[in-house]
């Protein structure tokens, strides 16, 4: 298979996209964003206090009570954890695998980044004993580590880690004078939310504990971006947020002001957000566990998807029949796949994988339909796999699949 040059196509520009929700705009948000554009007065830097005393309110509903003067908002997740990882001292610690968008904030900084493993059966958390292995290896060599990042629900890997796992990864890190930064996007987004018990890092470590969520996760369209974060309450979080605030000032990455208006309904959290919420994480956990089907039976393996809209497989079993086709690693398989799907496949390079590893991220969201009036039936069906377009997508994935054994 020919190889498309990597120095050509730029590692960030050409990058993997953010998993799209692929369904309409709710209505009352797109009405909130209609009833605000015409307002003459911008937002201020770090978000104005509606959209602050919002987050406060939806964090506080999820156990991390919260003031005003502890929440920042931002344009966005990027310029966002840029930001925080430029308040933070020292070198960066990052789960293998971990979000695609991650690495670059922290290579655009200057900032070293070490990828630690994670347990076996889930991602976003790195396996305690490997984390405090890396942290004394990079200190051995000269580093400096001081930040952690990891996501109870993930992004690659769309697994939800376990409570005891997330305290025992937080204590060794705490332990090692690492802070933390949780990227909690996705903990609105479980599949099966009476049967799966999520934590976050900030409820066991209050005190070094920065809370990220990027509303494009389970609230928001991804085309409005929107993120905040919550601050330890403390005198160190409270210098950090300072710091955060200036360079978001300096970034000029500030929410525009209709985008704000519906980010804070959205934080309110109305009933028709929370009715959408909830559709839409069921609708996801029925594609995803479609496809998990589909993966196991072609011989290829994946976790068992707990949260958000895509599916992390591992096509080392199939190494045979992909070196036929010429697929080597996993830069080929991402072309292979996304040439036969039709859509975005990216390879586990881009996650922070090794390159030689057949790791490949699938997305739910081309399934869901051609246009917004499939869009839609797939998120009201009462039996969305039955529609004939997600039925004859999933088919084309299984076939695809079907093919490699």
């Amino acid at each position: 298979m020919q190889r498309t040059d990597p120095e050509g196509r730029g590692p960030v520009r050409y990058g993997p996209p953010a998993p799209e929700p692929g369904l309409p705009v709710l209505p009352e948000l797109a009405e909130a964003t209609a009833a605000a554009a015409a307002r003459p007065v911008g937002e201020p830097p770090g978000g104005g206090p509606e959209l602050r005393e919002a987050a406060c309110g939806y964090w506080s509903r999820r156990g991390l009570r919260s003031r005003s003067d502890e929440v920042v908002a931002a344009s966005g997740p990027q310029p966002l954890l840029f930001a925080l990882i430029a308040a933070h001292r020292g070198d960066v610690m990052l789960p293998r695998p971990c979000p695609a968008w991650w690495t670059p904030q922290a290579r655009l900084l200057g900032r070293p980044a070490y990828h630690v493993p994670t347990p076996a059966e889930c991602g976003g958390v790195p396996d305690p004993y490997a984390l405090l292995e890396t942290v004394r290896r990079v200190r051995a060599e000269g580093g400096d580590p001081g930040l952690l990042l990891l996501s109870v629900a993930d992004d690659p890997t769309a697994t939800v880690a376990p409570p005891e796992l997330v305290r025992e990864a937080c204590e060794a890190a705490v332990a090692e004078g690492l802070l933390i930064i949780s990227d909690e996007t996705w903990r609105d987004t479980l599949h099966r939310p009476h049967e799966t018990v999520l934590v976050s890092p900030a409820e066991m470590c209050p005190g070094e504990v920065t809370v990220l969520s990027d509303l494009a996760g389970g609230l928001m369209p991804s085309s409005w971006p929107v993120a905040v974060a919550r601050f330890p309450p403390t005198e160190q979080g409270a210098a950090r947020r300072a710091r955060t605030l200036d360079i978001l000032t300096a970034l000029g990455a500030v929410v525009a002001e209709p985008v704000a208006a519906a980010a804070a309904l959205a934080l309110d959290e109305p009933g028709p957000v929370v009715t959408r919420s909830e559709q839409a994480a069921g609708l996801y956990g029925a594609v995803t566990t479609a496809m998990h089907h589909a993966v196991l039976v072609s011989g290829a393996v994946a976790r068992p998807p707990q949260a958000g809209r895509h599916l992390y497989a591992d096509l080392g079993p199939l190494r045979a029949p992909l070196a036929r086709l010429g697929v080597t690693d996993s830069m080929e398989l991402e072309e292979y796949l996304s040439d036969r799907l039709g859509s975005p496949a990216p390879g586990g390079h881009r996650f922070g994988d090794e390159l030689g590893e057949l790791r490949v991220r699938l997305a739910a969201g081309p399934l869901l339909g051609a246009d917004p009036e499939q869009r839609h039936a797939s998120l009201t069906s009462p039996a969305p796999l039955e529609l004939p377009h997600v039925s004859r997508a999933l088919s084309i994935l299984g076939t695809a699949f079907d093919e490699l054994r």
